[in-house]
């Protein structure tokens, strides 16, 4: 077990279709990524490294994605969105959920 909690590539529980990854280094801290964990926690009511209850989403929070001059960067799938605000973090995870119902 200590082999797979180390490596964050293994999970111990299921993973929502798309993975959150907010980044937690120091360009991305200073640049306000506590506070954009809060809002994403509060829209999609969950803690950090649970799935949502409709297995949309799994937040969890990374030591550095490498992106320090796009501070503060989340990346959900292959995709990194940078230059974050609480607003546009929360509007990037509406659109997710939009495009999964099928509006546009």
């Amino acid at each position: 077990m200590s082999v797979v909690t180390f490596y964050t590539q293994f999970r111990t529980k299921p993973v929502g279709k798309h993975l959150i990854l907010l980044c937690q280094g120091t360009a991305c801290h200073v640049n306000g990524s506590s506070a954009i964990e809060l809002a994403i926690k509060e829209a999609l009511g969950v803690e950090e490294g649970d799935i949502t209850p409709d297995g949309l989403f799994t937040y969890t929070n990374v030591a550095c994605i490498g992106c320090c001059s796009l501070a503060p960067v989340m990346m959900i799938g292959d995709k990194t969105y940078g230059r974050l605000t609480k607003d546009s973090a929360v509007k990037i995870l509406k659109g997710i959920e939009l495009e999964e119902v099928g509006v546009e």
